[in-house]
């Protein structure tokens, strides 16, 4: 499947829901804020997010600093 994640084309085998993408490249899922397509989609949302040909997903990562 091929699908943009953060503005790099991404050709993806076995990845179904937005789940699937937290998980595959995000280290830290508790402090990523995910949008697909323009919508911002909330981490309980996550597993039933369908992926599908073409999307195109932003995952933003939060560090706290000081």
């Amino acid at each position: 499947m091929k699908i943009t994640i953060n503005g790099t084309p991404k050709e993806l085998a076995h990845v179904s829901y937005l789940s699937d993408i937290v998980a595959q490249f995000c280290q830290q899922p508790k402090n990523i804020i995910t949008e697909v397509n323009g919508q911002i989609i909330t981490s309980p949302h996550w597993s039933h997010t369908s992926i599908k040909e073409g999307d195109t997903i932003e995952l933003v990562a939060f560090v706290g600093g000081g």
